[in-house]
């Protein structure tokens, strides 16, 4: 338990540092892509997407999210975890109150070893299911390949963002310490342009 606890709690503290985080990538202080000011949530609470996920991926068992408490929690979010087997969490970042979600991440700690192949293919596998509650007009196959898109290009970043319509994609790849894949909504912003030719 205290593992699974410790394990937690390092998946979720790049939710922790949230806008303060440095991005590995340039190597100067920028803000990190999680949860940034003012970012949106899903019309989803964590209940009814469990409750979804769980519906769609019978061979994905999702467990009940538990809250997680830090000092560094702001106000308007709340924290949760659910354990998946010891090498794989999802974990979420909730509006406080509604407890819909603004955040969903999937964390995998990378084992050595023979086991090492099936358990990276099972992280593969609920990363996948993830996206696909949010893009459900995707087939899995769709979905896989998407994700390994994304894992590619996140492939030894700390943080590697890609935004799609109203979706931000994040990927968190510290290797041996772990691989997060976290979807997210954004807000929609009309150009300019759009807006001048609306009137």
């Amino acid at each position: 338990m205290i593992k699974w606890l410790t394990l937690c709690f390092v998946g979720l503290m790049a939710l922790a540092v949230g806008p303060n985080a440095l991005s590995a990538e340039t190597g100067e202080n920028t803000t990190a892509p999680y949860l940034l000011s003012g970012a949106p949530t899903f019309d989803l609470s964590v209940s009814q997407f469990r409750e979804k996920f769980n519906a769609d991926n019978p061979t994905l068992p999702l467990n009940e999210f538990r809250s997680i408490t830090t000092s560094r929690d702001r106000l308007s979010l709340t924290r949760a975890a659910s354990k998946i087997n010891e090498n794989l969490y999802a974990s979420t970042a909730l509006e406080r109150g509604t407890l819909k979600i603004k955040s969903m991440q999937i964390t995998w700690l990378p084992i050595q070893g023979p086991e090492q192949k099936a358990a990276k293919a099972k992280a593969l596998e609920y990363m996948s299911a993830v996206l696909r509650v949010f893009t459900p007009a995707i087939t899995k196959a769709q979905s896989l390949q998407k994700l390994q898109k994304l894992l590619n290009a996140g492939k030894y970043k700390r943080f590697y963002t890609s935004s799609e319509g109203a979706l931000r994609y994040v990927v968190a790849d510290n290797g041996e310490k772990g691989l997060t894949f976290a979807v997210e909504p954004i807000k929609l912003a009309l150009s300019e342009t759009l807006e001048s030719n609306n009137k």
